[in-house]
């Protein structure tokens, strides 16, 4: 297919930037969203109408159904939206600022919520769409150093999953995507670091801190390859669940289930006598 439309938030780099490149070289529209106009400047001097872009900040919830309602409007109808816009936040759950907290929140788990709030009644009124959330690996597992961008992700992996029931009967789809590590600018351009507090540094979450430092730790995931799974799995009908991506994020994810279902395994019978006799 050749002829859909692309709703895609934080196109400027990343999987956003990747996906975009990809869809428009296809010959497919996005209507993409970036906090930086100049960003996507090159894009629109070769793909032209095949790029409609806007500027959006998803912390502002107003400006976001502004944004959605201008792109249904202009483009007719939209076939997916993309939840693509984020960041990380690292740093022990005390080193965290009060402001980083809400911004963090308010960007991954608010403004996603409300990018697909605002685009489900214009999904709804065509009859269909897909909806893809990009989550992560940190979706399904935990790691020091991480709780707020982990809070921010396991929220919105359960929020979407809700959804996913809630849309099915008017031929909605929604898929999370968990990707592991990957050649972006994640890692060491956009991720935030909270204020140092020394007496971490004895603490395992002073790893994820010094990651982010160093800047050393290789990533394993080839972005291109795994925005091109992203847009592929468009095609799958029913949507799938949860798509993974990343030889990294699968072990991960096996790991984490694996223990998970033993450790409930081993509450089973405390769980059953808790009922009513």
């Amino acid at each position: 297919m050749n002829d859909r439309t692309w709703l895609i938030t934080g196109i400027s780099s990343g999987f956003g930037r990747q996906m975009t490149e990809q869809l428009l070289k296809r010959g497919e529209r996005v209507a993409g969203t970036v906090r930086n106009m100049e960003a996507v400047n090159d894009l629109q001097a070769k793909y032209g109408d095949l790029l409609w872009v806007s500027k959006l900040d998803v912390t502002d919830t107003p400006a976001i159904h502004r944004v959605v309602d201008n792109a249904f409007h202009d483009l007719g109808s939209i076939d997916v939206v993309v939840n693509n816009a984020g960041y990380g936040l690292f740093g022990a759950a005390e080193e965290l600022t009060d402001e980083q907290i809400r911004h963090q929140l308010e960007t991954n788990l608010i403004g996603s919520i409300q990018v697909v709030r605002a685009a489900l009644p214009h999904l709804r009124k065509q009859g269909y769409g897909r909806i893809l959330q990009l989550s992560t690996v940190g979706g399904q597992t935990a790691f020091p150093g991480s709780s707020l961008y982990h809070a921010s992700k396991w929220g919105i992996e359960g929020f979407a999953e809700s959804v996913m029931a809630e849309v099915a009967p008017f031929n909605i789809g929604v898929t999370i995507v968990e990707p592991g590590s990957a050649r972006t600018n994640f890692r060491y351009q956009s991720s935030t670091l909270a204020p140092k507090i020394d007496a971490y540094e004895a603490s395992p979450a002073i790893h994820a801190r010094r990651i982010i430092e160093e800047a050393k730790a290789p990533s394993l995931g080839d972005p291109a390859k795994m925005a091109a799974a992203m847009i592929n799995s468009v095609d799958q009908n029913p949507a799938p669940k949860r798509i993974v991506l990343g030889s990294d994020a699968y072990s991960t994810i096996h790991k984490a289930l694996t223990e998970r279902l033993a450790e409930l395994e081993q509450q089973k019978d405390l769980a059953f006598s808790t009922d009513f006799n």
